[in-house]
């Protein structure tokens, strides 16, 4: 066996007992509305005395839960604002989220991106094309609309030639519009029953218009250019 292959087989068995104990000791139950309302009194007053112990802790917990992709991450969004207000939920959120999603990202590329490219190698020249042309703005487009799962773009993107900078550059600006409305939300975390109420069809389609703008942008300005050109041949 090859030090690769070694090493996927040690992540994928690292991964299936996290993932094994986060079912067996029902962990999900700490990522719920109804623990963090329980606890966010307590965590204000140990924020209060201790606050960059708090939300060191805070990024570390939140960077592990979206590197694996556990359920939640939109729960310790809203949990971030009603600990810590807006100002400093938002730091913390945006790059904790970020760091996850280039975690995930890597563990997708390595224990998947080699069989894929070997199995759909041919398929995935077009796709790793169109990446290499307009896939920073593919991919803001999918961080700013909210009804595309996290993990899968972290997964789909694996897949790709895109570099890791890219992929976490772009992420951090394209996740950020949606961080600063759920850790707003979370101010009033004792009012929230669930995070549907947070996404409104009127916020949905303003962040689907917000998305879908660079690509349109881009295309008109090559669209232009190519007129501009033509036009300058003709004469």
């Amino acid at each position: 066996m090859t030090q690769k292959t070694i090493l996927r087989v040690v992540l994928i068995v690292a991964l299936a007992c996290i993932a094994f104990a986060f079912w067996w000791f029902d962990l999900g139950r700490f990522l719920s509305l109804d623990y963090m309302r329980e606890i966010q009194g307590s965590i204000k007053d140990v924020y209060a005395r201790h606050s960059t112990l708090v939300l060191l802790a805070f990024g570390v917990c939140y960077t592990v839960a979206t590197a694996l992709s556990f359920p939640g991450a939109g729960i310790m969004t809203v949990a971030a604002g009603g600990f810590f207000g807006l100002f400093k939920g938002v730091i913390v959120v945006s790059f904790a989220s970020t760091i996850g999603a280039c975690l995930a990202f890597i563990l997708a590329r390595t224990l998947l991106r080699d069989w894929v490219v070997k199995r759909f190698g041919e398929k995935l020249t077009a796709v790793n094309e169109g990446v290499e042309k307009e896939g920073d703005f593919y991919l803001f487009s999918l961080r700013l609309i909210p009804i595309f799962p996290f993990f899968m773009i972290n997964v789909l993107m694996a897949l790709t030639k895109m570099p890791l900078r890219t992929f976490g550059g772009v992420s951090q600006l394209g996740m950020l519009p949606g961080t600063i409305v759920f850790v707003n939300a979370g101010r009033e975390l004792a009012k929230i029953d669930s995070l549907a109420g947070i996404l409104s069809p009127s916020l949905i389609f303003s962040f689907c218009l917000m998305g879908i703008l660079p690509l349109v942008m881009k295309k008109l300005i090559v669209f232009y250019k190519a007129k501009k050109n033509s036009q300058n041949k003709d004469k």
